[in-house]
């Protein structure tokens, strides 16, 4: 398994030696710590648990502090405990049958990346607030003649007024539109620098600028 969790920082351009230009998503990935370690035997399956982003002790449950292992230093404040782990602030579990060559502290870089291996990217996408069917669904609207002047961005008929009589489940409506969680699926690995936890990845990637995304192998390439 290769996985990460990171932030997007932005899109930017890079040229490759023949000069020809490459538009790439830069993402500031890891350093991840490996939080939990899950089997068959006591989990009934398979997976690694990493965890991301500094955050304060005081700003963690005590819930959170007790599975990283976080307890009360003598002279007050939070220090880490035996696991190892420090206070992080993003938990994302990946699915692995190699579970078993991870250990609890683990810290994992954008160093297990290699350039032009192929990445899926998850993150969720810019929230649109509420839209209508035009702008959500692409509809084309209504026409233009005959007289009408109120039905170029209207649904027109959303249910029949015989059999059904009614709006038929799942219909494509108005409502609020993005802030889903999406997959780029495919993406190029073009550039790595493990020294600032950076990865350069061809192409776009969902979410705004700043917002996590978890990086993992390609499932179908």
């Amino acid at each position: 398994m290769k996985g990460l969790i990171g932030k997007k920082v932005g899109m930017t351009q890079v040229f490759d030696e023949t000069g020809v230009v490459t538009p790439v998503t830069i993402i500031q990935a890891g350093p991840c710590f490996v939080t939990q370690v899950k089997d068959e035997k006591n989990d009934g399956y398979s997976a690694v648990q990493l965890g991301y982003g500094d955050v304060s002790p005081k700003r963690l449950t005590k819930g959170e502090q007790g599975h990283l292992g976080i307890v009360k230093a003598k002279k007050g404040g939070r220090r880490g405990g035996d696991k190892g782990i420090p206070a992080v602030r993003h938990l994302r579990e990946f699915r692995t049958s190699s579970a078993g060559d991870y250990t609890v502290g683990q810290q994992l870089t954008v160093a297990q990346f290699e350039p032009g291996e192929m990445v899926d990217v998850i993150g969720k996408t810019k929230g649109r607030g509420f839209a209508g069917n035009v702008k959500r669904h692409n509809f084309a609207g209504g026409v233009k003649t005959h007289g009408q002047s109120d039905r170029w961005r209207a649904p027109g008929s959303i249910g029949s007024a015989t059999e059904m009589s009614r709006v038929p489940k799942g219909k494509r409506m108005a409502g609020r539109m993005g802030n889903e969680r999406q997959t780029a699926q495919n993406l190029v690995v073009v550039r790595i620098d493990p020294e600032r936890n950076l990865i350069a990845i061809r192409g776009a990637v969902p979410g705004a600028k700043g917002g996590l995304v978890i990086i993992r192998d390609a499932a179908k390439g």
